[in-house]
């Protein structure tokens, strides 16, 4: 459904929702551009156990029970519990919630369900990224709103309050924003939040994240991904130098992006204003595929709970072994990494089976594109052909890897 350009409001969420306190389709991308988990389950009899990987000490790892999604922070280059245990997330992204509100079609895409998350959580899925639509979230005025403002923010709280009681972490990912880009790479011609931009604006992500901060503040269940793709190297002929300095510090620093850029430290910023401790991730450059300046311009945090965001399919720049270890295992060794969507477009798993046993390797979180089933696996990865979980060929292939990890957890040593 096409959105009619509308002016857009400026301003504050009108309110935010009660905090927790508990402890996409394919066309979002042009074609060609880089696309744009912690605990395993492995569980006692009924198989929902939360796996935590404990650092390297011969221990055998721990098991969480139901319903108590691990409160994270970071030390070092992992996610640990707050008992200090150490935590890999796997998982899946769950898309829907940066789209069907500003088309006008409802919140999810989908069940939001109590079975819909089980499905999840009997497969060994223990971590879940929600992308969100900062106009819906921020209740702009050309969205709906039925599907916007109080109403959507209480939705999606209350689904990550569901994914959090089920015993899984939540992603809450800042999806599409606003702000009007027409320059290479670019995905929409509107400046409403109808695709994927190439970095946040100011005038509305800043204002998001400071709500999104204070609705889960208190929850460290719950993951900040502060923007899904960056891009801003494409606005300015591929310069790569210049583009890390817009990802960091926004504004001037931007070049042939029109409108106002928040960098990653401004909404590092917003966040911690709030109060809220909650780890943050980052994306790199390239779609969140390129990690190469990740460290040499990591945000200043006072908490130092920040996480690297890596994007991998197969038809992205850094798609082999040799560009993994060269650009993102220098990361991985200072920093957790979570690569928040794996996946490949051609209805299989060859690429991410190879992929998944490097992850593995080094302890990398991560989630695979989609939990859909309405993602047409030659243009978008979808996992699933139904609700209860049952499963596309690619979908097997990342059951199956789950399932390896679920009965390696049950029985370490063997």
């Amino acid at each position: 459904m096409k959105i009619p350009l509308a002016a857009k409001t400026q301003c504050e969420p009108d309110s935010d929702p009660v905090p927790v306190r508990r402890g996409k389709p394919w066309p979002r991308r042009a074609r060609g551009k880089g696309m744009r988990l912690v605990a395993l389950a492995a569980g006692a009899a009924a198989g929902i156990g939360v796996y935590v990987a404990l650092p390297s000490s011969g221990q055998t790892p721990a098991h969480q029970a139901a319903g108590s999604a691990p409160q994270l922070h970071v030390s070092g280059n992992e996610l640990l519990s707050a008992s200090g245990q150490r935590v890999v997330l796997r998982g899946v992204d769950r898309s829907g919630t940066e789209y069907q509100c500003v088309q006008g079609k409802g919140i999810f895409d989908g069940p939001s369900s109590q079975a819909s998350v089980t499905a999840m959580r009997t497969r060994g899925i223990d971590a879940v990224r929600v992308p969100l639509n900062e106009a819906c979230w921020n209740g702009e005025s050309y969205v709906n709103p039925a599907y916007a403002g109080a109403r959507y923010r209480a939705a999606i709280t209350s689904y990550v309050r569901l994914l959090n009681d089920s015993g899984m972490v939540a992603i809450v990912d800042l999806h599409w924003t606003d702000g009007a880009y027409t320059g290479n790479s670019s995905a929409c011609s509107s400046a409403q939040a109808t695709c994927q931009k190439p970095m946040p604006d100011a005038a509305q992500a800043v204002p998001f994240w400071r709500s999104v901060a204070r609705a889960f503040k208190g929850n460290d269940a719950v993951i900040f991904d502060l923007f899904n793709e960056p891009y801003p190297e494409r606005a300015d002929g591929g310069n790569e130098t210049e583009g890390w300095q817009c990802w960091l510090d926004g504004g001037r620093a931007c070049i042939g992006i029109r409108y106002r850029v928040a960098g990653m430290q401004t909404l590092v910023n917003a966040v911690r204003s709030t109060g809220a401790s909650n780890v943050i991730m980052l994306g790199g450059l390239e779609w969140s595929n390129d990690l190469a300046g990740w460290l040499s311009h990591q945000p200043v945090d006072p908490d130092h709970d920040l996480a690297a965001s890596w994007h991998s399919y197969n038809f992205n720049a850094c798609s082999t072994r040799s560009c993994w270890t060269r650009q993102i295992a220098p990361v991985a060794a200072k920093v957790p990494v979570v690569a928040g969507e794996i996946g490949e477009n051609n209805c299989a798993d060859t690429y991410i089976g190879p992929l998944m046993n490097w992850l593995n390797s080094k302890s990398v979180s991560y989630l695979a594109w989609a939990w859909n089933t309405d993602f047409n696996c030659a243009n978008g990865p979808g996992l699933i052909t139904s609700y209860d979980g049952a499963a596309t060929a690619y979908g097997k292939g990342y059951e199956s890897e789950l399932g390896m990890l679920a009965r390696a957890a049950r029985h370490p040593g063997r």
